[in-house]
């Protein structure tokens, strides 16, 4: 009797320390994915703060282009308010989107596209998109493996309803989606 009350209280403490050990992973993983997701918002908030003064060469060259200035501006005070990350993904396909029109507008003037102001801008700019695809992976990585680690049986029976899966950070643009025209002429 002894034998079989030791074995159960060994068996109810091996499983205590797994449930404990498996929570505290959880956790881990989870962290994981929030500092992932501020690596993700630290980048926005350069490229949101470049922006304005992107917006300002513009307008001191095409004046005239208001609404292509406008909709910039707009995208980027959403993107600005913009919270969860299924919120932001939307307001940034949008902001993107708003960039590619002053892009355009830059090809109708050739002394914009000159200006060293302008080439500096956009340089920074294009270094910025890569600093956020590369932390967008880092944290779609974070999230896979988090989720992962919460959805598998038997870890999902002490996930429950406690850790909740999370989104991926993914592209709703098409133009972003699609593969780049290359030309050599």
């Amino acid at each position: 009797m002894d034998l079989m009350i030791s074995v159960g209280l060994i068996a109810v403490v091996l499983l205590a320390v797994w449930a404990v050990a498996t929570n505290n992973s959880f956790v881990r993983a989870r962290n994981k994915v929030d500092e992932a997701w501020s690596g993700i918002d630290v980048q926005l908030k350069r490229r949101h703060d470049l922006v304005p003064n992107l917006v300002e060469t513009v307008k001191g060259y095409a004046q005239h282009e208001r609404e292509t200035l406008t909709a910039v501006t707009e995208a980027r005070a959403e993107a600005i308010a913009a919270v969860d990350p299924d919120g932001v993904a939307q307001a940034e396909a949008k902001l993107t989107s708003a960039l590619g029109g002053i892009h355009a507008v830059a090809e109708q003037y050739p002394e914009l596209r000159a200006s060293d102001e302008f080439r500096e801008l956009e340089g920074q700019l294009a270094l910025l998109e890569t600093e956020i695809q590369a932390a967008r992976r880092i944290y779609n990585a974070n999230v896979q493996a988090y989720n992962t680690r919460i959805q598998i049986f038997p870890n999902s029976l002490i996930a429950g309803r406690s850790f909740e899966a999370r989104r991926f950070f993914q592209l709703d643009s098409p133009a972003e989606r699609a593969v780049p025209a290359v030309a050599f002429s």
